[in-house]
């Protein structure tokens, strides 16, 4: 098995379950109240515990009921965090991880989450396979390299991320008063984030060949 590639989904399962959660959270605290619509804002516009005037934390939900869509994406999101902990490498781990990342999308988790989980879902599949295209595209050196400094993205990466959903959730960044401000940081460091996540996976393929080269 992979581990490394193991790991890497799982932070991403870890990460974006609880962003699941907090959306759902959010989202009960609207009550038994209609959403208006499929598109919705997990944070109520005016909210006192949040910056965000115009409310926040977008996200699409099928069902019609804010209290209700809240709860099913809390435990769905926490179902995510347990899947991706425990079972994901199982040979039917990966589709498991991206039914539920997508159920959670369905019941109000976020938008957001879906440039992250698919590729999450691609290297999913990867945690119990010989890395034979990855061996013959990176070179030695370079496949090194990488596997040097795969444990420095990943961990990179989450805490960009995790930066990021507090942010999105409070509003608040120390020093900074505009809003809009407040917003382009936010999607700087969410862009950013998958960048390094997408970088870390290449990484977890190498540091995989390597200890496999090594074990050898």
């Amino acid at each position: 098995m992979n581990r490394a590639t193991r790991i890497n989904v799982a932070t991403i399962g870890v990460i974006f379950g609880l962003g699941g959660m907090t959306h759902g959270f959010a989202e009960t605290l609207q009550g038994n109240t209609p959403t208006g619509g499929m598109f919705i804002n997990a944070i109520a516009a005016g909210s006192t515990w949040t910056r965000w005037s115009e409310g926040g934390e977008g996200a699409f939900t099928i069902v019609p009921n804010f209290l209700v869509t809240g709860i099913l994406a809390m435990l769905v999101g926490l179902a995510i965090i347990v899947w991706s902990l425990g079972f994901v490498h199982r040979p039917r781990g990966p589709i498991v991880f991206l039914s539920l990342f997508i159920l959670l999308f369905l019941v109000g988790g976020g938008i957001g989450q879906v440039a992250f989980f698919i590729p999450a879902w691609v290297v999913a599949t990867r945690i119990r396979k010989p890395l034979c295209w990855w061996r013959s595209v990176l070179p030695a050196g370079l496949r090194s390299g990488f596997a040097k400094v795969w444990p420095w993205l990943l961990t990179l990466a989450a805490l960009l991320i995790l930066t990021a959903l507090v942010i999105a959730i409070f509003g608040y960044i120390p020093s900074v008063q505009d809003m809009e401000r407040v917003l382009n940081i936010t999607l700087a460091m969410v862009g950013l984030s998958l960048v390094i996540f997408l970088l870390a996976f290449v990484a977890g393929f190498a540091y995989d060949i390597e200890r496999e080269r090594q074990a050898a």
